[in-house]
């Protein structure tokens, strides 16, 4: 009589079957014998009965990496032989024993790492492959051009840049030089570092070994776990960290839906009886728990997190979109999660998630969203505010973001982003190419009657002689700009923040050039001590306290020197684009946003880099009409702040907690698009057709002669050729 199950126990109901009730119909094709047995004798050729130990052998493979059974095979003879050499050659006698397996931890390397098993790295260390005198110059294709190999690329996100202070192109930090230095290669050893998987500087700092990633699968012998088939099954839904130990002691109290093993073998069931061992799994950020038979079957299966089709694990990657969507790196949360001791989705499997599923659809999302800020501006005349910033100080930069904001709302209308190939390799004038999509796309879109920027040179040239000169847009210069940053205003240091204040004030107080020069020349009598003059008189209370500088004699050098300075007419023809009194400093703020999401410290490939500058504009964005926090008085709670450049602190009015309300939608379009994917992850990824790299590397400087290198490095070092 069949036991009663522990009433202690949790019954684990039995999952629904994926199987379909109904096959189509296929047409019969009819063989002949011998051609039947012909068949049969050709694949039983190459196969090998694993019978119980086969679900342990698919287990290990897919677990670490092995695309073939053969890879698996050849590295475990390999093993097996590697151990028997070590041992005694007399040959076995009597009972035959088994052969046990190798432990797990034998099975680590990975497929590219046993494509590099014949160079000889335990022989040499690290300074002597990478030694000059064992290096070489390989220049052995003088066809090869930078635009080579530029269609299929890694999807690689991150890399961390070195910040330099250069005044060429030259020293660019993606500078790549149309020559190879094989380093080892002169050694009497086969050495090969090209063979070597790839490691990021950010990589050699953080010190993390990427595991490969999973491949997808959709093996049918498994029970089905929860599906993702809609993005309201995993967006918003509760995730908690959970410790091995409280799982598999949870496991002590739940009874599975079958108490005997039902894996065929040899057309009959294992038949196998519980109790049954409870194996933990660790597969990317899920643990997989399986319930095994005696005999090693797998008798159940459930795993802590839903699957997509193509049984991609939804916490994989919703951890990937959401990396990114937080502006986050993916080497420093795989850091992160390895001090937690908890699995990571693989690099590789995460920039194929970035590529194929965010990048587009969050440059979808902010056109949405823009699209309806600009709807609200149409019927208006706008004044926008104008400024771009470069990803990378100097000459070094790569991407310049222009970005434009309604002076109203304060709002982000417009964003451009522009790669230095798409200049001809010049960083110089990214800002004004970016600044000529901005407004080329805001004049067809609404009506632009004031364009405030800083004094750049190359953009005003624009509206004084170029293309926008007659096109019914005001150019104005930033307030905050003119006053702190004339270099003219700072060559008398002990006056300079003075001079910056009263052209401030001058600025804010005229409305009119005229009225304004009247109150800028007092200027000249205010330095001197006299506050009162026949025709004005300086607009301050009566000064009590001496002043902490000295007053400079009329008619003295400095005097003199100040007086060229304020009086230029080089200066003097630009007061007017100053006097609307606007200000680009809340793009300053925005900014900080570009900070946070695309980091000055890393860079990015440029559809990357571009999502992560929309995504700090939806931030900015939904943001912005937050309100103040205030006390239970009604005061409004601030802070003070410290600005690095005008070295003064300032008040900081606090404002309620960002609630990221937009990031559900973006999730949700983002998991849309996996579920509505008809294949799985691709293994390559594909430039698209606006891809700057098509235009070749970032570096446009010819490569010397193979001669001229040679008698470079032969000055450096001891005066001999490398032999080759």
């Amino acid at each position: 009589m069949e036991e009663r199950p522990n009433s202690s126990k949790l019954p684990i109901p039995r999952l629904p079957s994926d199987k379909p009730t109904t096959t189509a119909r296929k047409r019969k094709v009819v063989k002949s014998p011998g051609t039947k047995l012909a068949e049969k004798r050709l694949r039983d050729r190459n196969r090998v009965y694993l019978g119980s130990a086969f679900q342990r052998w698919r287990d290990i493979r897919v677990l670490k990496g092995f695309r073939t059974d053969a890879d698996l095979a050849l590295f475990l003879m390999n093993s097996y032989q590697s151990q028997s050499e070590a041992s005694t050659s007399t040959p076995l006698t009597g009972k035959r024993r088994r052969i046990p397996m190798p432990a797990l931890s034998c099975v680590e390397e990975s497929l590219s790492e046993r494509l590099c098993r014949g160079e000889n790295w335990d022989i040499l260390d690290e300074n002597t492959i990478n030694s000059l005198e064992n290096s070489i110059i390989d220049w052995t294709d003088d066809t090869w051009t930078p635009t080579k190999n530029t269609e299929e690329v890694s999807t690689s996100e991150e890399d961390e840049t070195i910040e330099v202070d250069s005044y060429s192109d030259d020293s660019d930090e993606d500078y790549m030089p149309t020559i190879r230095i094989r380093s080892g290669a002169s050694l009497a050893a086969n050495i090969n570092v090209e063979k070597l998987p790839e490691i990021s500087l950010e990589d050699v700092v953080h010190g993390v070994v990427h595991e490969p990633a999973v491949q997808e699968n959709d093996d049918t012998s498994i029970p089905e776990g929860i599906k993702v088939e809609d993005p309201e099954d995993i967006v918003n839904q509760k995730a908690a960290i959970v410790y091995h130990i409280c799982l598999k002691q949870l496991t002590t109290f739940l009874e599975l839906p079958i108490t005997i093993c039902t894996e065929k073998v040899a057309k009959k069931e294992c038949g196998a009886a519980g109790p049954f061992e409870v194996d933990l799994i660790k597969r990317g950020t899920a643990l997989i728990v399986k319930w095994m038979c005696p005999n090693g079957h797998i008798v159940w299966q459930w795993n802590s997190q839903p699957t997509f089709k193509f049984k991609m694990q939804a916490g994989d990657f919703m951890l990937a979109t959401n990396i990114l969507l937080s502006g986050n790196n993916y080497s420093k949360v795989a850091l992160l999660f390895n001090y937690m001791n908890m699995g990571m989705v693989a690099r590789t499997t995460f920039f194929s998630i970035q590529d194929a599923y965010c990048v587009e659809t969050i440059e979808d999302f902010w056109e949405e969203s823009r699209a309806s800020v600009i709807s609200g501006l149409q019927q208006d005349e706008v004044v926008a505010l104008g400024d771009g910033r470069m990803d990378s100080p100097g000459f070094s930069a790569q991407y310049c973001t222009y970005t434009v904001m309604d002076n109203h709302t304060k709002k982000i209308i417009q964003v451009a982003n522009t790669d230095k190939r798409e200049t001809q390799g010049n960083s110089t004038i990214m800002e004004k190419a970016a600044f000529i999509q901005c407004v080329d796309r805001l004049r067809d879109e609404i009506t632009l009657s004031e364009m405030c920027t800083d004094a750049h040179a190359q953009i005003s040239a624009l509206f004084k002689t170029g293309m926008y000169k007659d096109v019914g847009v005001e150019h104005t210069f930033d307030m905050w700009h003119g006053a702190g940053q004339q270099r003219e205003c700072k060559i008398l240091l002990q006056w300079k923040k003075d001079i910056c204040n009263h052209f401030w004030f001058c600025c804010k107080m005229a409305d009119n050039y005229d009225r304004f020069f009247a109150m800028w020349i007092g200027l000249l009598h205010h330095v001197t001590g006299e506050h009162e003059w026949s025709l004005d008189a300086c607009r301050h209370d009566p000064l009590v306290d001496e002043p902490n500088k000295d007053w400079i004699k009329k008619g003295s050098k400095a005097h003199k020197a100040l007086s060229e300075i304020i009086l230029s007419e080089r200066f003097l023809k630009n007061v007017p684009k100053y006097l609307k009194f606007r200000s680009t400093a809340h793009l300053e703020s925005f900014h900080n946003h570009l900070l946070m999401y695309a980091s000055k410290r890393f860079s990015f490939v440029h559809p990357v880099y571009k999502a992560r500058v929309f995504l700090a504009a939806l931030d900015y964005n939904h943001h912005i009409d937050r309100p103040l926090r205030r006390y239970p008085d009604g005061s409004v709670q601030g802070r003070k702040l410290f600005n690095k450049k005008s070295r003064c602190w300032s008040f900081y009015a606090l404002k309620v907690e960002k609630d990221y309300a937009y990031i559900p939608s973006l999730q949700s379009k983002i998991v849309a698009a996996r579920i509505n994917s008809k294949a799985g992850l691709p293994k390559r990824t594909k430039l698209r057709h606006n891809d700057p790299r098509h235009l070749g590397l970032v570096c446009g400087v010819p490569a010397p002669s193979t001669k001229e290198l040679r008698d470079k490095h032969m000055s450096r070092g001891d005066g001999q050729p490398e032999q080759q």
